[in-house]
């Protein structure tokens, strides 16, 4: 069990520290939520259709699908209508410090508030560590983003990016308990159609130029920025977070000090960025905090509690 959710938090660590590059390519050609809406909701339909050929198609019942929309919503809707908007005011060293931190910290929160998991200092340690290693990392960045003025754009921003963290986490806690009577892929198919179609209605309505992007024809880049985005991000890594969220907790929250390393050492190689000293000490403080937030108190990984049955989520639905 260790090795294949080990295998499986670096496979999601590698895909979501290149989907960096899809998304920066994407949002500076086709309005951004709408770039992210038809992903998920591509990638939703591809899954479902994947699901249905193996085991045919099989939808939400209406005691779980309460819950599940609540999911999706919080998950995706929330998490990045907000986080795109937020970072149009913030820097993008403010709002990475803002987002990665606040994920695995919210995470815990949640999952102990819920009585997922229980209380762990050792865990909570290894958090604050890996939090330290972000600001760290992104610091000079953040310092600058203290320059704007007294605006209260950037506060706003700031709030926006903090809350897609928190109500990401919150969707995938709430998310746990599903599993206990349908596959990993099964929620991440119909949580990426929810969330992406509610992203989409919501991008018509307030983004502008969202629905002449429906009708142009994108650049290849975009296209191929999303599509990558659809079947990495979305299909296959998104199926592994909720895999990992039921599988070890909140411990999957740790791919956010381990996917910016990653991030950093594209850049490095493929865009000859630059790293510091400071750059490589605040990478290693956030390597070290996934490793021991993957870890037991013991030096023993352990596996997350069991997910509720299925007749205590009809109760909480």
């Amino acid at each position: 069990m260790f090795h294949r959710d080990l295998s499986s938090f670096l496979a999601l660590c590698l895909i979501w520290g290149t989907t960096w590059i899809g998304i920066t390519i994407g949002i500076e050609r086709v309005p951004a939520v709408m770039f992210a809406g038809t992903r998920f909701t591509a990638a939703g339909i591809l899954l479902i259709v994947i699901l249905s050929c193996r085991d045919g198609l099989q939808l939400p019942d209406r005691q779980s699908g309460v819950r599940l929309a609540i999911v999706s919503v919080l998950s995706i809707t929330l998490c990045y209508g907000p986080m795109f908007w937020g970072m149009n005011h913030v820097s993008s060293g403010t709002a990475a410090v803002l987002e990665m931190s606040m994920t695995p910290v919210a995470l815990l929160c949640f999952a102990i508030g819920l009585r997922e998991e229980a209380w762990s200092a050792a865990r909570f340690a290894a958090v604050a560590i890996g939090v330290v290693g972000l600001s760290i990392l992104f610091l000079p960045d953040t310092v600058s983003a203290g320059e704007e003025g007294t605006s209260w754009l950037p506060i706003l921003g700031a709030a926006a990016v903090t809350w897609a963290a928190i109500s990401s986490a919150f969707g995938s806690i709430l998310a746990r308990p599903l599993m206990a009577a349908q596959s990993s892929a099964y929620i991440a198919a119909w949580t990426n159609l929810i969330g992406g179609l509610v992203l989409v209605l919501g991008s018509l309505i307030f983004e502008e130029g969202a629905a002449a992007s429906l009708t142009e024809i994108w650049e290849w880049e975009a296209f191929a920025a999303w599509a990558y985005l659809v079947v990495f991000g979305s299909l296959i890594g998104y199926t592994i977070y909720m895999r990992l969220i039921r599988d070890v907790g909140s411990r999957a929250g740790s791919f956010a000090f381990v996917s910016p390393v990653i991030a950093v050492t594209i850049g490095v190689v493929f865009n000859s960025e630059t790293v510091t000293i400071l750059d490589i000490c605040g990478m290693i403080l956030m390597l070290g905090a996934a490793y021991f937030s993957m870890r037991g108190s013991d030096g023993v990984t352990l596996e997350g509690p069991a997910p509720q049955s299925a007749t205590k989520i009809s109760s909480e639905t």
